[in-house]
């Protein structure tokens, strides 16, 4: 993050207390061969009603950046695991020097596997274009991945990186900044840049950096 393109991202998202997570999974996950860091973060708006939801809502959310060789070990029951792959295309936004201390979590599928594609390339060439076009304040680098599963939901990520401590904030001024833009919320461009018929969004929230650690 913040300075390069991981090549992989491994996730996983629990209710558990934050402290034991760190101290009894971390190491765990940490220890495999491939890893190169681990992030912690908090939910900072749980059960947000404003956004569809496919995906068990969660308190804690941990970011292991990953090489192609990575393997997770056995996921305990009370942990959800995604694990993504960089999607061959460019990340979009800005370096801005400031480390990322804020996420923007955006995980979706398509409808029907025949449309990945055109989801993709909407997500690439007119959703985060735009996003990036208007240099959301707190935005930095904002990347894409793939789920490492064939077919498997979620299907894609959208990794927003945050340099400002109030990612919902952060997050909420986003869709204003767009909307002028394109020249308000009922033109065919917005309603292009907001929708597409082959999007199904499985989870998006913010989170806030708790902390780290390098093996």
């Amino acid at each position: 993050m913040e300075d390069r393109i991981t090549p992989g991202l491994y996730l996983e998202m629990t209710d558990r207390d934050v402290e034991e997570y760190v101290g009894a999974r971390v190491p765990e996950v940490l220890g495999r061969s491939g890893v190169s860091r681990a992030t912690w973060w908090r939910n900072v708006f749980r059960d947000r009603p404003d956004l569809p939801r496919r995906l068990p809502e969660f308190d804690h959310l941990a970011v292991y950046e990953v090489d192609e060789g990575f393997r997770a070990p056995d996921v305990p029951s009370d942990v959800r695991a995604h694990h993504f792959r960089h999607y061959p295309r460019p990340g979009q936004g800005r370096l801005t020097g400031r480390p990322t201390i804020g996420l923007s979590l955006v995980l979706i599928s398509p409808g029907h596997e025949r449309d990945a594609q055109a989801l993709r390339d909407w997500g690439d060439f007119v959703h985060i274009r735009f996003i990036a076009e208007v240099s959301v304040p707190g935005y930095s680098m904002i990347t894409p991945y793939e789920n490492v599963q064939p077919g498997a939901t979620p299907r894609f990520m959208h990794f927003y990186e945050i340099d400002q401590d109030d990612p919902e904030a952060v997050f909420k001024s986003m869709t204003p900044l767009v909307t002028k833009l394109l020249g308000g919320d009922d033109t065919v461009e917005w309603k292009q840049w907001a929708n597409t018929p082959e999007l199904r969004i499985d989870y998006v929230n913010t989170f806030r950096l708790l902390g780290s650690r390098e093996p």
